[in-house]
């Protein structure tokens, strides 16, 4: 087995991550995004593509190659975080951003700070979906107040890069504000498209955990005995650190969980793609900044208590840290200091992952599976840092998804 030769094949091996960018670069009129029957951002092609156009689609597809930076020169490199420029807890300084968007909103308040300086004329992000509001969409912002209206952690299912076409055949200067995979797609059009290094001028992301299936908020809908149908706001996190999972009727209905029992725990997991189980840069080590959340630790361990809310900001970029001070000098953002040692803790479950994905990409590879080519993330460094117990845990736990069939993906 080898590489997968068809975006089929990338479906049907568990490597779709769902970005969307095949059938942008595609045409709808050959790819269209859609809900797969295990409730995942899945492509349906509904007839046979010609080979030129499916080379295109899959020359950028994240489900057949990812490149990481490698070791950037005058950079610190770290086994499990990559690049590391500067680092920082960073926030909104507009307490209403950050308050209503992810942690300490500051991927919202650089989307707004990009558009109101006029480096970029869009931005391309995610919102919940306004007919289904339990669903995610990819959008294309063109003011602050529209950036803003997306705000809020979104964990589900969503096709951002479906745009991406568009906007470069628009002429259109954009920054993307997408999960880590959709950041690798963009890096590889760039090798195929001239126009990406022209006109995308900033590429912002998360940590990510993992992308579940649609099928885990119409549980939660469905738990409070409520339906679909009704849903008028869905929201991962309440307004707060990280507040309450809310579910809201369109008559003013309320019903909300505890942050863990909404999303976390054994039906998240046994509903993750498959690809995010084998991903190898899931601290968005492409990006030119990566923000995930700012956790407050009691104890050692996160702390899911109300608190005014924070971000981790890590420049991997010159672009991305001249980004940062500039919406700090314009008053956008506020930085403070924090350390290596205090991230550790911060995202305790990503090393392991990060640090298996050498050898689970070999399990696949072994037992003769469509498989991933990941090069540029220090393959062997990162096995020295796991150390062999993590890696032959991560090696089997793969081998046994394999075995479980979890790999595979019935087509649209």
């Amino acid at each position: 087995m080898s590489v997968p030769e068809t975006i089929e094949e990338v479906v049907a091996s568990g490597l779709c991550t769902g970005c969307g960018l095949c059938e942008s670069v595609a045409g709808r009129e050959h790819v269209r995004m859609g809900l797969s029957l295990l409730g995942h951002s899945r492509p349906y092609v509904p007839e046979p593509l010609d080979p030129a156009v499916e080379r295109r689609a899959l020359a950028s597809c994240p489900g057949v190659r990812v490149d990481g930076p490698g070791r950037p020169r005058g950079v610190q490199v770290h086994p499990v975080w990559g690049p590391v420029r500067e680092l920082h807890r960073s926030w909104a300084t507009d307490p209403a951003v950050r308050l209503k968007a992810a942690a300490g909103g500051t991927l919202s308040t650089l989307g707004r700070y990009l558009l109101a300086s006029g480096e970029v004329e869009a931005v391309l992000h995610v919102r919940a979906r306004g007919d289904r509001a339990w669903l995610t969409e990819g959008v294309v912002s063109r003011s602050e107040q529209e950036v803003v209206s997306g705000a809020q952690s979104r964990y589900g299912p969503s096709a951002p890069l479906v745009h991406v076409r568009r906007l470069l055949d628009e002429g259109v200067v954009f920054a993307v504000i997408a999960k880590p995979c959709d950041i690798s797609a963009v890096r590889r059009l760039a090798k195929v498209d001239p126009r990406v290094d022209a006109q995308v001028k900033y590429l912002l992301t998360i940590f990510c955990g993992g992308v579940h299936g649609a099928h885990i908020p119409r549980a939660i809908i469905r738990y409070h005995d409520l339906e679909e149908s009704e849903i008028g706001v869905f929201r991962y996190r309440g307004e707060g650190w990280p507040g309450a999972l809310s579910v809201q009727t369109r008559d003013g209905v309320r019903k909300d969980m505890t942050y863990l029992g909404g999303w976390t725990g054994k039906p998240y997991s046994y509903d993750m793609q498959f690809r995010c189980k084998i991903c190898p840069d899931a601290v968005g080590e492409v990006a030119d900044l990566s923000v995930p959340d700012g956790w407050i630790l009691k104890d050692g361990k996160p702390c899911y208590d109300e608190a005014p809310g924070r971000n981790i900001a890590v420049a991997r970029t010159e672009r991305g840290q001249r980004l940062l001070h500039a919406a700090v000098a314009a008053g956008y953002l506020e930085l403070a200091p924090m350390t290596m040692a205090e991230l550790d803790p911060m995202h305790a479950n990503h090393p392991d992952r990060k640090l298996g994905g050498p050898v689970q990409l070999l399990a696949l590879r072994l037992t003769r599976q469509k498989r991933l080519v990941a090069t540029g993330y220090r393959p062997l460094s990162t096995l020295r840092r796991a150390g062999v117990r993590v890696a032959w845990r991560q090696f089997t736990g793969t081998l046994r998804r394999i075995a479980r069939r979890d790999n595979r993906e019935p087509l649209i």
